[in-house]
C-alpha cells in the first residue's frame, strides 16, 4: 500500500544560508580544520616516539614539526587534501622494522667507535664493529598514533560541526 505524504519543511532559507556558507568562509575553515587535524597527528607522532622510547638522534623527531627541513607538508585546498610526514630516509625502518645487514649478508663490518654504551659511525676509524643478521622490530609510533587521532576524530569533528552550524545556521 502506497500512500502520498507531503511534509512541508520550508528547507529554502536553509538552502540559501548553505549555499552562501560554502561560497565564503566556510571552504576556508574547512581547510583550517584539516591543517589542524595534521598539527594533531604531528603532534602525536612525537609523543608516540618519546613513549616508546624509540633511539633518535633528534632528526626523526624534530622532522614531524610543520615546516622543518625533513617535514612533508602538502596541501591542496581545491581537493582539500594534507598530506603529512617526514622525509627522514630512516624513518619507515624504524616504525616498520629492519634486517640489520642486506639481505645474504650475515656479518658486516661497520667501522667507527664506542663511547660508553653508544656507539658512533666513522667511516675513517679503525675499529669498528662486526654487526650480524637479525631483525630489528619496529617501533610502530606512526601506526599508533594514526590509531589514536582515528579514535579521536568523531569527537573533534563533531565539536567542528557544532561550531560550524552555531556560526552559519545559528539565529
Amino acid at each position: 500500500m502506497a500512500r502520498k505524504v507531503e511534509f512541508n519543511l520550508n528547507l529554502t532559507p536553509f538552502l540559501e544560508k548553505l549555499k552562501g556558507a560554502a561560497q565564503s568562509e566556510f571552504k576556508k575553515e574547512i581547510a583550517l580544520f584539516l591543517e589542524k587535524c595534521g598539527f594533531d597527528l604531528l603532534r602525536i607522532v612525537k609523543e608516540e616516539i618519546i613513549h616508546r622510547k624509540v633511539m633518535d638522534t633528534r632528526l626523526l623527531l624534530g622532522s614531524f614539526d610543520a615546516g622543518s627541513d625533513n617535514n612533508v607538508w602538502e596541501a591542496t585546498e581545491g581537493g582539500l587534501t594534507l598530506e603529512v610526514g617526514t622525509s627522514v630516509a630512516y624513518a619507515d625502518y624504524v616504525n616498520d622494522g629492519h634486517w640489520t645487514n642486506p639481505k645474504g649478508v650475515e656479518v658486516r663490518w661497520v667501522p667507527g667507535r664506542w663511547e660508553g654504551d653508544r656507539f658512533i659511525h666513522d667511516p675513517n676509524a679503525k675499529t669498528g664493529m662486526a654487526l650480524k643478521q637479525h631483525w630489528v622490530e619496529g617501533a610502530h609510533y606512526w601506526d599508533s598514533a594514526v590509531k589514536i587521532l582515528e579514535k579521536m576524530f568523531p569527537k573533534i569533528l563533531e565539536e567542528m560541526l557544532q561550531e560550524w552550524i552555531n556560526k552559519y545556521f545559528g539565529e
